[in-house]
């Protein structure tokens, strides 16, 4: 992956970052001054709470901004999601470092290319209000033809609830009216736990 330490303002944060992120297996793997988005994410959720300075937070915030954009800038050079793979890294880091529950839709045209990405309700701590209505006015307006719903777990745990399962079949069907089908429903916390390979999308 793309070296997150060459641009300026991450360079100075590369020395505390690496050391940061030591403790990972992963970390073990790199090439000196290598940053890559999963470690990124690992480091979230594996540093001592209290343990971070504001000039470390900072740091933190701008390596996953600078993950989040070249994973963004590579799904519009695929121009379409053809492997699930490509969806869940870009979710593991934009959704990293959200303290609340945040319920969003990638749009997508017939051929499965990727109109726009848009987070449409945030929530709380361990709930967020999804009405269906809204939804559907948001597929409209994209023109979207099939959409990949996803949410995060600010807990961590990627498991899908009876409301997560509940919410999905009720955004299909109500999708299903306006000829939009619904691809998958990703749930992000530690990792991406996808509804439709668990066969409840």
């Amino acid at each position: 992956m793309t070296d997150l330490t060459t641009t300026p303002r991450i360079r100075a944060a590369k020395g505390a970052a690496r050391r940061s992120f030591s403790h990972t297996p992963e970390a073990h793997q790199l090439a000196a001054g290598e940053v890559r988005s999963e470690d990124a994410v690992a480091y979230l959720h594996h540093r001592v709470p209290g343990e971070q300075t504001d000039q470390q937070a900072r740091h933190e915030a701008d390596i996953l901004a600078e993950a989040e954009t070249i994973l963004r800038k590579r799904w519009h050079r695929l121009g379409s999601l053809s492997d699930p793979r490509d969806s869940a890294a870009w979710l593991r880091v934009h959704c990293a470092g959200m303290t609340a529950e945040v319920f969003g839709v990638i749009f997508l045209d017939n051929r499965h290319r990727i109109l726009s990405t848009r987070e449409l309700f945030r929530g709380t701590l361990d709930g967020c209000s999804i009405p269906p209505r809204e939804v559907v006015r948001a597929v409209l307006e994209c023109n979207a033809a099939a959409v990949v719903l996803w949410h995060n777990h600010p807990s961590g745990n990627p498991e899908p609830s009876s409301a997560d399962v509940a919410i999905t079949q009720t955004l299909k069907q109500a999708l299903d009216l306006v000829g939009c089908r619904v691809l998958d429903h990703l749930i992000c916390g530690e990792t991406v736990t996808s509804l439709s390979q668990r066969g409840l999308c």
